[in-house]
Order: structure tokens, then C-alpha cells, then sequence
């Protein structure tokens, strides 16, 4: 839902007191994919409009038996180790660390959260604060698939189906690779829910609900990965191994 799409004064306002970014990215067993989606996000964090924010990277390793931990913390990024086996509460349990890391107060902070086995465009951070400056207090973003995947036609064609011919695409998705919020608003509905799948909807469903303005916007898509065997069940590779299966099919699946 996007909720006065012109710039609201008290929230504008707010945005131009941020003082830090953080990003969190769950994580488990993702040493092969984790340095390129870490290296891509350092890369958003160094541009022009980031300069006079702080910003700080948090890498959830849940439940993990591989070096991801090892890899997270060779970049710098802080990083949180636990056994919680849910994407909603790695989630939760990273923005909660980052918040108290920052020690600052909610208005002025904004978290940004990607996946493991996503790389962000380097204008991902910075397009989200000018967002953030028009009014908006969360951003909903799109992903996309590499072109070398046999599945990217058909994800874009079933995910775009929504797409006008012309204008802004106010579309229906949500993802958590590619989410941004106020850290105001994020607390104000209570934060991401202990949820196995589906988080990310179940937040942008509250910041709705609860009449915070959300924008959903295709402007600055995030590379994902193609994997239909993914790392929580119901997640987006779920929906790509059924986008596969009812393509064979001749059905039309559900994009999330």
C-alpha cells in the first residue's frame, strides 16, 4: 500500500535527522554466497549520500555448520550466532543488536535488511534515504534473478504481470532482501514476528495496518539468488521451484 505518495512534511522532517544505517542479513550456512552479498552491500554503503551517516552491518549466522560466522566477521560486519532456526527471529534478534549498537534514539536510525544470497546495487542505501526523505517510512523493494538462470523469463513475466504499460509500478511483493524501515516505525508495530516463513509480509502487513507510509517500489531491484532449494521453507526459492514445476504444467504459481 503506498500512503500519500508526496512528501509528508513531519516524517521528511524526521528522515533529515538519521544519523546511522544498519543493514542486516540473516544468514545460514551461506559461506559460498555470503562474501559476494557482503562485498555488494559494502559497496552501497560507500556511496556519496551515506558520507555523513554511520553505518553498521549485522550478519545473523543461525544455526550454522559452515564458516559463515568466520567469512562475516572477516569483512568487519558484526556478528550474531544462534540457534533459532527461524528467519523471522535472526531477523529480529539483528536489528535488536544493531539498535543497541548505535545507541541512538529511534527517529534517527533507518535498518535495511537483504539475504545471504543477494547483492544489492550500489545505490540500494542511498535510494532508500531519498525515499526516506520524501515522507516514507518503509520501502519495498523488488528482486531479480540472474539473466543467465532458465528461470528468469518466466519469474518476470509471472512477477511483473501486475506492471502497467506506463507510470510507477506499485507492485505486490515483498521480500526481505530488499526491505528498508524507520527504526520507529519498525518498533512502533512490535518488529519482525517469529515466523519460519513469511516475516517480511507479516511486517509490511503491520506498518500498514498501523498507517505508516509504505512504498512499494520496483526502482532499485536486488540480485537474488536462483537456487530453488532454498534455506527456509516457504521462502522465495519455494516459489521458484514451483514457478518450474507449474511452468511444465502450463499452471500460473503465486509470486510472493
Amino acid at each position: 500500500m503506498n500512503i500519500e505518495p508526496a512528501t509528508h512534511p513531519a516524517v521528511a522532517a524526521e528522515a533529515a535527522t538519521l544519523e546511522a544505517v544498519a543493514v542486516v542479513i540473516p544468514a545460514h550456512d551461506e559461506e559460498a554466497l555470503l562474501p559476494a552479498a557482503l562485498e555488494a552491500v559494502r559497496t552501497a554503503t560507500l556511496h556519496p549520500a551515506l558520507r555523513r551517516l554511520r553505518v553498521l552491518t549485522v550478519v545473523v549466522a543461525d544455526h550454522c555448520r559452515d564458516d559463515t560466522a568466520f567469512l562475516a566477521r572477516e569483512t568487519g560486519a558484526t556478528v550474531v550466532t544462534g540457534n533459532f532456526r527461524n528467519p523471522g527471529r535472526a531477523r529480529a534478534v539483528g536489528i535488536s543488536r544493531a539498535l543497541r549498537e548505535l545507541d541512538l534514539p529511534a527517529p534517527r536510525a533507518w535498518i535495511a535488511t537483504t539475504d545471504a544470497d543477494s547483492e544489492v546495487p550500489p545505490d540500494w542505501l542511498a535510494h532508500q534515504l531519498a525515499r526516506a526523505r520524501e515522507g516514507w517510512e518503509a520501502v519495498v523493494g523488488t528482486v531479480m534473478l540472474p539473466h543467465t538462470s532458465p528461470l528468469a523469463d518466466r519469474l518476470r513475466t509471472r512477477y511483473e504481470a501486475t506492471r502497467p504499460p506506463h507510470g510507477e509500478w506499485y507492485h505486490p511483493h515483498v521480500h526481505g532482501a530488499n526491505l528498508g524501515v524507520t527504526a520507529q516505525a519498525y518498533l512502533s508495530v512490535g518488529g519482525f514476528p517469529p515466523l519460519r516463513a513469511g516475516e517480511d509480509h507479516a511486517l509490511v502487513d503491520a506498518l500498514n495496518r498501523a498507517g505508516h507510509r509504505v512504498l512499494t517500489t520496483a526502482a532499485c531491484p536486488v540480485l537474488t539468488s536462483a537456487r530453488v532449494r532454498g534455506r527456509a521453507r516457504g521462502g522465495f526459492a519455494d516459489d521458484l521451484a514451483a514457478l518450474g514445476s507449474h511452468q511444465l504444467e502450463g499452471q500460473q504459481p503465486t509470486m510472493g
